[in-house]
């Protein structure tokens, strides 16, 4: 476990301007957040995004969130659901955290929510967001940051079904979220599925399945593979020579993959809520900030991870910096009174975001790196099809 501590300078002019008043009135309380994130093997990428964009958030806000010095616990939940369920309990009830951040995978969103809420805390996923939390099974002590894991996925089936596509190759790994992937494709798109395949989660030779796309020959390839897998499909796709069939997918093709996949991805088409070439000040700010401080270029897992630190700050906020008054910060988390990085942002009533998605290209910059880039916007303020399902307790 690894533990980071954030004090604030209380005689800085920026913590003043952000409110010294409430900041010292607050002053004795201290905010504890658990971040939840998958730090090892080869998905640890994307949990060092998330990690990143929230220590950044805190330090961009000096040190304090909400006015409160705030202690940040970065734990790997090692993408195993029974670690991470023994971990979040540590987190609540050893640690005392008032907020978990985390985590990445939806099987470790599925392990960890009851351990977090019931043992107090408010969990705020900046990356999962499985359909049922959405649905049947919200969480009043449940927010997410992210999106509901379909939507992403709806933004490539209407693509598709907009490109007149009559003839698709459907290809997840077999989890949750792979799940939730092709069915989101699929609401939005209704022409032909010719193939349908789940692949064991962590899988990285491809050869069998390309084999079959090379054999049936569609009009596109939808697929969903995060992390290492996402690299190892893009690279062996353009080996196979498939590149003349369209190549789109959702968290395949990011910031998180790009480094590794380089040249084999540019041209490749993803779904995202947020790109870094965001036409909005704080967006480009924050761009610049996380490319100076880490050296690479953030993803949506940073993008989210930050807003989740600015969903935090602004509940405390509306709370008046009392942590035990649990329904003013739940009042102020679904408010959500912050700018986010990634424009038009809400918090729908099952705590999932309405938001914006767009369709996105890999392309390489002029100084070498590799970055997603907004070609155009699919869906404007858009709620997951799970709410109606929600009765918040």
């Amino acid at each position: 476990m690894t533990t980071i501590r954030t004090v604030a300078i209380g005689l800085l002019a920026a913590t003043a301007l952000a409110g010294s008043a409430f900041a010292q009135e607050n002053s004795g309380e201290k905010l504890k957040v658990g971040l939840m994130l998958t730090l090892s093997g080869p998905a640890a990428v994307l949990g060092e995004q998330a990690r990143d964009g929230f220590l950044l958030a805190v330090e961009d806000m000096g040190g304090k969130l909400g006015g409160l010095d705030t202690e940040v616990t970065t734990v790997d939940d090692e993408l195993k659901p029974d670690v991470a369920a023994n971990k979040a309990r540590e987190l609540v009830e050893r640690d005392d955290a008032d907020f978990v951040v985390g985590p990445i995978f939806s099987n470790i969103m599925q392990a960890i929510a009851k351990p977090v809420t019931d043992g107090g805390a408010f969990l705020i996923s900046p990356n999962a967001g499985t359909s049922n939390f959405a649905g049947a099974e919200c969480n009043e002590n449940l927010f997410v940051s992210s999106y509901q894991n379909d939507q992403v996925h709806e933004v490539l089936g209407k693509y598709a079904q907009d490109e007149g596509y009559g003839r698709v190759f459907l290809m997840a790994p077999n989890y949750q979220a792979g799940k939730d992937a092709l069915a989101g494709f699929k609401h939005s798109y209704k022409g032909e599925v010719v193939g349908e395949l789940y692949t064991p989660l962590g899988q990285l030779d491809f050869s069998g399945e390309l084999a079959q796309i090379a054999a049936m020959q569609p009009d596109a390839v939808y697929t969903f593979m995060p992390g290492g897998m996402g690299v190892n499909l893009v690279k062996q796709y353009r080996q196979a020579g498939l590149e003349t069939i369209p190549f789109l997918s959702a968290f395949t093709v990011d910031e998180t993959t790009l480094p590794a996949q380089k040249d084999a991805a540019v041209g490749f088409f993803g779904g995202a809520n947020w790109a870094p070439d965001m036409d909005n000040e704080k967006s480009k700010a924050f761009v610049a900030a996380y490319e100076k401080k880490y050296g690479s270029v953030p993803g949506t897992y940073a993008m989210q991870a930050y807003d989740a630190a600015q969903m935090i700050d602004a509940a405390i906020k509306a709370a008046g910096g009392d942590l035990s008054a649990k329904d003013a910060l739940r009042d102020g988390l679904q408010a959500a009174e912050f700018t986010s990085l990634r424009g038009d942002f809400k918090i729908g009533p099952n705590h999932y975001p309405i938001q914006d998605f767009y369709l996105v290209k890999v392309a390489k910059r002029d100084d070498g790196k590799y970055q997603t880039e907004i070609e155009k916007k699919i869906f404007d303020d858009y709620a997951d099809n799970y709410a109606k399902d929600c009765k918040m307790n």
